[in-house]
C-alpha cells in the first residue's frame, strides 16, 4: 500500500457529477482516488480497513457519492 503522503491523492480534491449514474460516480471516484483504502484528507491520512462482518467497500462508496 501507497502510504507516502506527497503521492496520495486529497480526498478534498476529488469532484464527481451527481447527475451520472450510479456506476459511473462509483468508477470516477476511484479513477480520481486511485486508492480508496489509502488517501488524504487534508493533512490527515486515512486507512480505510474493514471488518469481517461490516458493511462491504461498495456500500461504504456508494454512500460517498450519493444523491
Amino acid at each position: 500500500m501507497d502510504t507516502q503522503n506527497e503521492t496520495l491523492v486529497d480526498i478534498k480534491d476529488i469532484s464527481v457529477d451527481k447527475n451520472l449514474p450510479k456506476d459511473e460516480r462509483i468508477a470516477e471516484y476511484i479513477r480520481q482516488i486511485k486508492n480508496p483504502y489509502c488517501f488524504k484528507c487534508g493533512k490527515f491520512t486515512v486507512r480505510a480497513k474493514f471488518a469481517e462482518n461490516g458493511p462491504s467497500l461498495e456500500d461504504c462508496l456508494q454512500r460517498l457519492v450519493a444523491v
